[in-house]
């Protein structure tokens, strides 16, 4: 038998050069026939994979922040795992933590991750042979006036059974990488869900914060308010006794009974903000509006800033933003199916196989002679598409390069939304110092102006001014502390803070496997 010979035709790659005839030799000879495929199907399968590797895009980044960003910060080394620590508030850890646990957006984007590694499994199933089992029971009469009228029997064609069962296998040889970079498509695009996941979880923490520090500056406004009235109501108690004293005039009661009143209406807008903070807390961990009123009714103070606030480097956001590994994993997964499309230019090569029994009688369907078989290497090559794989390899590269521009507009974001923070963060740092000399001054002023209207030395007018001077800045001085903590929220939040880099995935797939088990019932495995 002339054995079967690689040669190497289109692009280098191997291709069957079939025996000059089939003799009887050939026909005894199977066996070795079919062992030649198989070693033609082994080397077929080493083969190459076209399309581009893919390369980490270079990315210019700073040395430093800029000047401006970076006035009161310190750029060391940021401490960006579990920043929410720095405030020292253990119901604030607390609740961080709940949320994580609780969080229904964090769930939708844990079962994004599981549906991402599911298509996974479904494109690398291809890699391996696909097996299936049919059987089949069936009793037919040809026609006697059909095509095989001519063969007919006298009396015409009898009516007969056939029965088969077999198993079938087809197996696409990888030749060109088309599985294989499909798999590296379904890789990349998965860990982008894994960084969707992460980018969720940051958003997730720094939302949590921002609603606990509205409850407790609400919290703050209204005990301002509140002593602001007791204030007011004892300056009224003063009017009404120098009026009964014949030694002011009504007017000086109406104004104070105003002022008064003016401050009490202030109080029902900051409880409607209060409940708001706390109704938005709940939904964060996953609970229903209200389920936390009774947990926050106690009052505490609003969170305050670390003695020193680290940010790191520029550079740093590369590994540490979610966004932006989000968008350089989608990046990956493109420039794969740039191959995918590429395959498409080349023959496919596969092998398939059917062993079964087929026999017109039930009975005789496990005998021997009721084996059926074959085996085969089926090719296909689409020579001539009208342009269609070229066109579609063009529209992939295309892609390509809108999600590249699209990670580096993702880096210029992230590199903009950290230096507005640290800017953002640092003035109202100085805002709120200026409100509190403001409050101080204003303070003394009410003392001052108080004794000089007893005295008689100055009108009610100036009282009722220095009063409502006092409530306004010791409201904005309450809201300034809320912002001040609220901007370094959002700093570590533009700085990627919630998640270690360096820690294992987001998601371990026993721990993923876990959750789904006892979420939902067991099912069919196939």
């Amino acid at each position: 038998m002339e054995p079967v010979r690689l040669q190497y035709g289109f692009g280098n790659q191997p291709r069957v050069t079939p025996p000059n005839s089939m003799s009887e030799e050939h026909e005894m000879d199977r066996p070795r026939s079919l062992m030649s495929t198989v070693v033609l199907s082994t080397v077929l399968a080493g083969c190459t994979t076209v399309g581009p590797d893919y390369e980490l895009p270079e990315t210019q980044m700073p040395d430093s922040w800029h000047v401006a960003a970076v006035d009161g910060l310190d750029d060391g080394e940021a401490d960006l795992q579990n920043w929410w620590r720095v405030f020292d508030d253990p119901l604030l850890d607390e609740l961080v933590l709940r949320s994580a646990g609780g969080n229904l957006d964090l769930r939708g984007a844990m079962w994004r991750v599981e549906e991402a590694r599911a298509l996974r499994g479904v494109v690398a199933g291809a890699q391996n042979p696909q097996v299936d089992f049919s059987g089949d029971a069936a009793r037919s009469q040809p026609s006697d006036n059909g095509s095989l009228g001519s063969v007919a029997p006298s009396g015409g064609f009898d009516a007969g059974n056939i029965f088969s069962a077999g198993f079938g296998a087809i197996w696409e040889i990888d030749v060109f990488g088309r599985i294989r970079r499909q798999v590296e498509a379904a890789d990349a695009a998965t860990q982008a869900t894994v960084e969707s996941y992460r980018d969720v979880l940051v958003s997730l923490y720094a939302e949590t914060a921002l609603a606990y520090v509205n409850v407790r500056t609400s919290q703050e406004r209204l005990r301002i308010a509140h002593a602001n009235v007791k204030g007011q109501q004892d300056t009224l108690k003063l009017t009404k006794d120098r009026f009964a004293a014949g030694l002011v005039s009504a007017l000086d009661v109406a104004q104070a009974e105003s002022n008064l009143a003016n401050t009490y209406s202030l109080i029902p807008v900051i409880e409607r903000d209060l409940d708001r903070a706390m109704n938005r807390l709940a939904v964060l961990l996953g609970e229903q509006p209200g389920e936390l009123h009774a947990e926050l009714s106690t009052e505490a103070p609003i969170p305050t800033e670390p003695v020193e606030v680290t940010t790191g480097l520029p550079v740093e956001l590369l590994r540490q933003r979610p966004d932006v590994r989000q968008a350089e994993r989608e990046l990956a997964a493109q420039t794969a199916r740039i191959g995918v499309a590429t395959a498409d230019l080349y023959p496919s090569f596969g092998l398939s196989g059917f062993l079964g029994v087929e026999s017109t009688s039930g009975g005789d369907l496990l005998e021997g002679d009721s084996v059926t078989w074959s085996i085969g290497l089926p090719i296909r090559w689409n020579i001539f598409a009208g342009g269609r794989i070229r066109s579609q390899i063009r529209a992939e590269e295309a892609r390509t390069q809108q999600l590249l521009a699209n990670y580096e507009q993702t880096v210029l974001a992230a590199l903009e939304e950290s230096e507005n923070a640290m800017v953002a963060y640092e003035k109202e740092v100085q805002r709120r110092e200026r409100l509190r000399q403001s409050v101080d001054a204003t303070q003394r002023s009410l003392s001052l102006v108080l004794t000089q209207y007893t005295s008689g030395l100055t009108d009610f007018q100036n009282v009722l001014d220095t009063q409502r001077t006092l409530l306004v800045r010791e409201d904005e001085l309450a809201v300034a502390e809320g912002i001040v903590i609220s901007n370094l929220v959002q700093l570590y939040r533009a700085l990627g803070g919630g998640w270690d880099p360096d820690a294992p995935p987001a998601i371990a797939p026993e721990e993923a496997e876990e959750r789904v088990a006892k979420m939902v019932p067991a099912s069919t495995v196939d």
